[in-house]
């Protein structure tokens, strides 16, 4: 019987066969090399990594969220009216030593300035920590500060945020809290004395504003003389802020008397403003009760837009319009004047 033959040829047992060139181009490299597609990927992956990362850096710090490092010497510390007017030497001496030992824990806050500078919002023992520390070792590892750039909208947003890191982090004096209302006015940063308390401390009780509000009266008539006047309690300020209601001419005798006394320690200064306190008295009256002036009527029309009103206690009060025009106000107090001196 015939063979038959085989119409392919048979493969031989080791035969390779080589696979189709593909048509897809392959990048080349500058040297002519192809580039794999995989590589050429990765490239454009970490670029938009990158991209990713540069972009949530610029918000941080636009957000103020982003901790920098900066020099002290760039930091103004009385770029805003501080509140806190002394620092304990205890407290300070602690708060060194643990900078010392394990450095800055926590940012201070800062406003960029012009000419490559910053203003101290936050974080004023921390910044005086430093300095000491700087001055003290000369090492180069105290001369930078850790810091978060901040844009308050306005200077009251700045000032808000310096009263709420003191009020949540140390607590600040009675006296302390009404200084910085003060001046914040005074600087013209509120309105009034009213807006700055309510905008300062909207985060503490009612009666607690209301007793930082007292203290105001205070710092208005005696911050220029009192050399301890946070060492004023809540019940020693109040007593004071009582007396100078109740005398006018108190302001002006403790004036008189602590200025008699100009190296004075803070337990003097309480003795003076206590006795002067006690020396107070109401002024006599200008006749005796029997021959108090006879009086048409409790409450009589002296003019225009002016009445006068007796109270039981003798004590004449003037009311209505004309008091608005302080040219006419002006004149009245005048011609009192000269009555009294005549």
């Amino acid at each position: 019987m015939a063979k038959r033959k085989r119409l392919t040829p048979e493969p031989t047992r080791h035969a390779q066969v080589a696979a189709p060139e593909t048509k897809t181009a392959m990048p080349r490299g500058l040297s002519g090399t192809r580039i794999p597609i995989a590589d050429v990927a990765q490239d454009a992956s970490s670029s938009a990594a990158l991209a990713e990362v540069a972009q949530t850096l610029t918000d941080a710090r636009s957000e103020g969220r982003l901790i920098q490092r900066l020099p002290l010497d760039l930091i103004d510390a009385d770029h805003l009216v501080r509140d806190r007017m002394i620092a304990d030497a205890e407290e300070m001496t602690v708060l060194k030593d643990s900078i010392r030992e394990r450095g800055q824990q926590t940012a201070i806050e800062v406003v960029a300035l012009e000419g490559g500078r910053f203003g101290l919002i936050s974080g004023w023992r921390r910044l005086g920590a430093l300095r000491d520390l700087a001055f003290e070792t000369k090492d180069a590892a105290f001369e930078t500060v850790l810091a978060i750039v901040r844009t308050p909208s306005d200077a009251a947003d700045a000032y808000v945020a310096m009263v709420e890191e003191n009020e949540i982090r140390v607590g600040l004096s009675f006296y302390e809290r009404a200084r910085i209302v003060a001046r914040a006015v005074d600087k013209g940063v509120f309105s009034s004395d009213r807006v700055a308390l309510s905008q300062l401390f909207a985060a503490v009780s009612r009666s607690k504003r209301s007793k930082i509000g007292n203290f105001v009266s205070i710092v208005r008539l005696l911050d220029p003389v009192l050399a301890y006047p946070t060492d004023l309690t809540e019940r020693s300020g109040l007593a004071l802020v009582q007396a100078l209601e109740a005398d006018s001419t108190l302001a002006d005798r403790l004036t008189a008397a602590l200025s008699r006394t100009p190296q004075r320690t803070a337990a003097q200064e309480a003795q003076i403003i206590a006795d002067t306190i006690a020396a107070t008295h109401a002024p006599a009256p200008p006749y005796a009760p029997q021959d108090r002036p006879k009086l048409p009527s409790l409450r009589e029309t002296l003019c225009d837009g002016l009445e006068y009103r007796v109270d039981k206690d003798g004590q004449i009060r003037l009311t209505g319009a004309a008091l608005q025009d302080q040219a006419f106000v002006s004149r009245m107090l005048q011609a009192l004047r000269d009555l009294d001196r005549g």
